[in-house]
């Protein structure tokens, strides 16, 4: 049962805000889901700011090279990830809450013995970000119930033996429009053929210089305010990955390098604009974006998708 059964009103918090399309927070979120006892929680768990100190130090300023031994546990948080994802990504249908999909991936976080990495985070009050048609990325779940021709992407992201994973991807609730299908279709291509390119060796920036040409060729744009990241023991380290072309980022990859692609894809314009909540990212005209994510080990002889569907 979701939290919001316990109120009988719910509404906007921000009812003066410019929207730039049709979507609206449906307030109170439900209280702020518990840990138990025994599970290892990641800096910023229990602090007033969630600051992840670690991030911010001259050494996470350097790209990891893990050991065989860390690309072990590496595969196993992301292992989880992917199933975690799975789970909560069932729950998708109209008339189902994004509190509701928050609930199910906080359960089956914490009943794998991880912590969600987005709680408190930065503040962020939720374990599970839910970002539904013209929102970018990092809405919070809140009373919204999903509708027929929603899309909506579930970014899920645990703290397990030390180490995080980090992955997400779009789903549509029941039929959705061609023009969603295209997006959809496009997002999944692009983050494909960037991941095939990564090898030993190869430019960081030509991540985005391989996707940006499958984005355009569909008729859609590139988030340019967001970026892919090294994901290890730090939530978000170095290195930082455009997914728009002719970025000037420096480097090339490495075997024991674990970091994300994620590339955000709209129908209209790639630029976004952020509610008063400090973390939902919505497009600029109100069109729909879309995006999936996966964390990725770069290998002796190419790449390993670390979060990638089992079976």
């Amino acid at each position: 049962m979701s939290a919001f059964a316990w109120f009988t009103e719910t509404y906007n918090p921000f009812p003066s805000f410019h929207y730039a399309g049709s979507l609206r927070p449906v307030y109170p979120l439900s209280p702020r889901r518990i840990i138990p006892e025994g599970i290892a929680k990641p800096e910023w768990a229990d602090t007033t700011q969630g600051i992840p100190h670690q991030e911010q130090t001259r050494a996470a300023q350097t790209i990891k090279i893990l050991s065989p031994k860390e690309q072990d546990i590496m595969r196993e948080v992301c292992g989880l990830g992917r199933e975690i994802l799975d789970i909560t990504a069932a729950a998708v249908k109209p008339g189902v809450t994004t509190d509701e999909l928050d609930a199910i991936c906080h359960k089956a976080t914490i009943d794998r013995n991880a912590y969600p990495s987005p709680l408190n985070y930065r503040r962020f009050p939720k374990s599970l970000c839910t970002s539904v048609n013209e929102v970018i990325c990092h809405g919070i779940p809140d009373g919204r119930k999903l509708e027929e021709g929603d899309i909506i992407n579930l970014d899920v992201s645990l703290y397990y033996k030390g180490f995080h994973a980090d992955l997400n991807a779009t789903y549509p609730v029941g039929q959705i429009d061609e023009d969603s299908q295209r997006l959809i279709r496009t997002t999944r291509e692009a983050l494909d053929a960037a991941i095939a390119m990564c090898k030993p060796g190869a430019l960081f920036r030509d991540i985005g210089n391989t996707i940006e040409p499958i984005a355009k060729a569909n008729g859609c744009s590139v988030v340019r305010q967001y970026n892919g990241h090294g994901c290890n023991q730090l939530f978000h380290t170095v290195p930082t990955i455009p997914h728009y072309a002719k970025s000037k980022t420096p480097g090339a990859m490495k075997p024991g390098m674990t970091f994300t692609i994620e590339p955000m894809i709209n129908l209209g314009t790639h630029q976004g604009v952020h509610w008063p909540d400090d973390w939902t990212c919505t497009t600029l005209d109100g069109k729909r974006s879309a995006q999936f994510e996966e964390t990725i080990l770069i290998t002796e002889t190419g790449v390993e998708v670390l979060t990638a569907k089992r079976g």
